[in-house]
């Protein structure tokens, strides 16, 4: 994996930017693995990109990283799924909500503003529908190459919104 320091967003000084390049499904889950050790209880992650970009190989990542209970699988049909932490740390909630059409109203129904504050929330397909749960989020859209391709390689751009992110250096993603 590489990447270039995360630079501010000059337009916007509370946005903080990382681009990685991921050239396997092992480096998608070590990446997710890393910005585990980023992550705290509270913590709104947001990831877009198209089916197969990698959504759920990061979130397994991050599960892992975060040392949770159960496999991390595609939440589709189930919408939510829930994941206890096995070394005390926060439990991680992993929404698809790709079946989902409305914004935020629709994903009231599933109380994630309130087990926010208490566990790291990942929602895949989440862009214009959860943006209003908090001020603060990092935001991951994984671009993957068009078409019928056996391309592995990803490009990940990570964007920290927010006072929480303002200080923290996404620049260790890519480590």
């Amino acid at each position: 994996m590489e990447a270039p320091a995360a630079p501010r967003n000059q337009a916007d000084p509370g946005v903080v930017t990382a681009e990685i390049v991921v050239n396997s499904p092992d480096q998608m889950v070590e990446l997710g693995r890393r910005l585990a050790k980023l992550l705290r209880a509270g913590d709104l992650v947001m990831l877009t990109g198209e089916l197969g970009a990698g959504k759920t190989t990061m979130t397994r990542g991050l599960g892992e990283g975060l040392g949770v209970r159960g496999a991390v699988t595609s939440p589709t049909f189930v919408i939510a799924r829930v994941h206890p932490s096995l070394v005390d740390g926060p439990p991680l909630v992993h929404v698809d909500a790709y079946r989902l059409g409305g914004g935020l109203d629709e994903m009231e129904d599933l109380d994630l503003d309130v087990s926010l504050s208490d566990s790291v929330i990942v929602v895949e397909w989440g862009e214009g529908k959860v943006e209003e749960l908090t001020d603060d989020r990092l935001h991951l859209l994984i671009h993957r190459a068009a078409g019928d391709t056996t391309d592995e390689v990803r490009r990940v751009a990570v964007t920290g919104v927010g006072e929480r992110w303002a200080s923290v250096d996404l620049g260790v993603l890519s480590a």
